[in-house]
């Protein structure tokens, strides 16, 4: 059933894209309804550039997820995203239908689903399912067409997709795992049990995508873990690159930067320290392709839910990045220390740093020269 997922997104859409003529559930687990796709196709030449959010889990007010984080995204969206022109994809788990009915969350989120709605009257709005939201498919006034995946043309295929489809549990019995966070881990206030808050789902996860990108020669992006990844990698491998880069950079560094490339690496090792010492024995699970050559084929754009702000991937027809959005005095360490560039958000408190980004061109080329020789 999670393999049928994989292959579905590989085959030609002109068949799964024709829309079901009522709400059914098929023997693979997966709905459909009168304004549900299996998938979409997007031409990256044409669309320009490319926003992906994953994970807002909207509520209603109490015990809401959003709540820290709300007002930056609305802020983003309308005054940096939508004059630009992007094109918005919210990919899964943007309502928190386990917890929460919809008529609540639209209630307290009318400033967002406003912003929404602009987005999408221009054609410029799409949205994937995830396991917190499926139940979307069985809203008949739902006012914006739902799909399992895009897939995005380009120098190189890239799927676009929740992620939940890789777990049978999240595909086969999301019902009975919806009936356990509304009626009782809710009225106690328990949070959510999920592939976030589990290292060993959380790997499994990504390593099902990370493969399948692997075996197709494409990129994956997903959401469903709030793990943000770059290239397949997370925070523990991104240090340990990171580190490596700025040491080949050093030799040819003076004055100030050579000074602030030192202060840079010191932090970045007792930032390992730390991290190695929070995983203890499972830190290694971190990586998904163990001490093999990284082939960067998973991204994934982290969530809007985080502590400390809100990640997302940006991407058009040459390069993809990984930006992060923050308020002024509630930012990341590694962003206060200053090594990365900030920009700043007219007339309001926040800001955008590019944590990374690459080229395209360079992605798909590791991506042919490593993928099937490390598979």
């Amino acid at each position: 059933m999670v393999n049928s997922f994989f292959e579905d997104m590989c085959k030609p859409l002109n068949a799964a894209s024709s829309k079901p003529s009522s709400y059914t559930r098929g023997p693979d687990g997966r709905m459909a309804s009168p304004h549900s796709n299996a998938g979409t196709d997007l031409d990256l030449a044409e669309r320009g550039r490319l926003l992906i959010l994953s994970d807002l889990h909207m509520g209603s007010g109490k015990r809401d997820d959003l709540a820290a984080n709300g007002e930056l995204l609305i802020k983003v969206l309308e005054d940096y995203y939508f004059p630009a022109g992007w094109t918005l994809i919210l990919n899964g788990d943007i309502e928190e239908l386990q917890r929460f009915r919809l008529a609540q969350i639209r209630e307290r989120w009318m400033r967002l689903y406003q912003i929404f709605d602009r987005f999408n009257a221009e054609g410029r709005l799409y949205k994937n399912l995830g396991n917190h939201d499926e139940d979307l498919v069985f809203e008949r006034n739902y006012p914006y067409n739902l799909t399992n995946f895009i897939r995005v043309r380009g120098i190189i295929p890239i799927y676009i997709y929740h992620g939940h489809q890789s777990s049978r549990i999240y595909m086969n019995y999301n019902s009975l795992l919806r009936a356990g966070v509304r009626y009782i881990l809710k009225p106690f206030g328990i949070k959510n049990i999920s592939n976030a808050r589990s290292l060993y789902r959380r790997f499994s996860v990504e390593k099902k995508s990370y493969n399948f990108s692997m075996q197709n020669n494409c990129i994956s992006i997903i959401g469903q873990t709030h793990r943000a990844l770059i290239e397949s990698r997370g925070r523990f491998d991104y240090i340990k690159y990171e580190i490596e880069r700025l040491c080949r950079d050093y030799p040819s560094s003076e004055g100030e930067e050579k000074h602030k490339i030192e202060a840079e690496v010191a932090a970045l090792l007792e930032d390992l320290r730390k991290l190695k010492r929070k995983e203890r024995q499972d830190v290694l699970r971190q990586s998904l392709y163990g001490n093999e050559m990284p082939v960067p084929c998973l991204f994934n754009s982290g969530s809007a839910i985080g502590r400390k702000g809100i990640n997302a991937i940006e991407l058009d027809d040459r390069s993809i990045a990984l930006v992060y959005w923050f308020a002024v005095g509630h930012e990341r360490k590694f962003i206060r220390r200053g090594y990365y560039p900030v920009e700043c958000l007219e007339n309001s408190p926040y800001r955008r740093s590019v944590l990374n980004q690459d080229r395209l061109d360079y992605i798909k080329a590791r991506i042919e020269l490593l993928g099937a020789k490390v598979f």
